[in-house]
């Protein structure tokens, strides 16, 4: 009897920790569903927030459609630089000069690095026919950096049908008569 005693005790005391275990489960349960719906609604505000923002964004975009600044420039130097005698008969004159294209885009970018063989040919033409009155003032130079401008953007547009070409900058212009 002392051992059934003792199995009725234990099965007791099984009994009161499943039990006090069913409660634990389904308190744990209760404080998990209110988490797990306080969580829900934090999730979703964000998204409700989000939907506010791109109506907003829209509504700035249409606005500042018209006042759109440009994306930045890209500047591409012409490497290696260009050594060329200029002048015609008589006395041997160099003319060392680096240039960087400004472009727009990366298209157009892309199209003066595929092309840079063809651009160099025609710049380094243009640059021997130089005389020394415009080689050896301001104006000339101006002129001749309008030129290779024209040359690169013609290249561009003739070659890939690519506009985009802003502007040409002579890094270095060493002369030597």
């Amino acid at each position: 009897m002392a051992a059934c005693k003792r199995s009725t005790n234990i099965w007791s005391m099984l009994c009161k920790e499943h039990y006090f275990f069913r409660r634990v489960v389904k308190m744990s349960l209760k404080k998990l569903s209110g988490v797990f719906i306080v969580m829900l609604l934090s999730a979703s505000f964000p998204l409700y927030a989000e939907e506010e923002e791109k109506a907003e964004d829209e509504a700035t975009s249409e606005e500042s459609a018209e006042t759109a600044t440009p994306a930045p420039a890209i500047y591409l130097p012409i490497r290696p630089a260009f050594v060329v005698n200029y002048g015609g008969a008589g006395r041997l004159k160099y003319l060392k000069t680096e240039l960087s294209v400004r472009v727009a885009h990366t298209d157009a970018a892309n199209s003066v690095r595929h092309h840079l063989p063809l651009i160099r040919n025609n710049l380094v033409m243009l640059f021997a026919r130089q005389t020394d009155e415009t080689v050896n003032s301001q104006e000339g130079r101006e002129l001749m950096r309008q030129e290779a401008l024209e040359e690169i953007r013609k290249v561009a547009l003739e070659e890939d049908g690519q506009e985009g070409i802003i502007d040409v900058f002579f890094n270095t212009f060493i002369v030597q008569n």
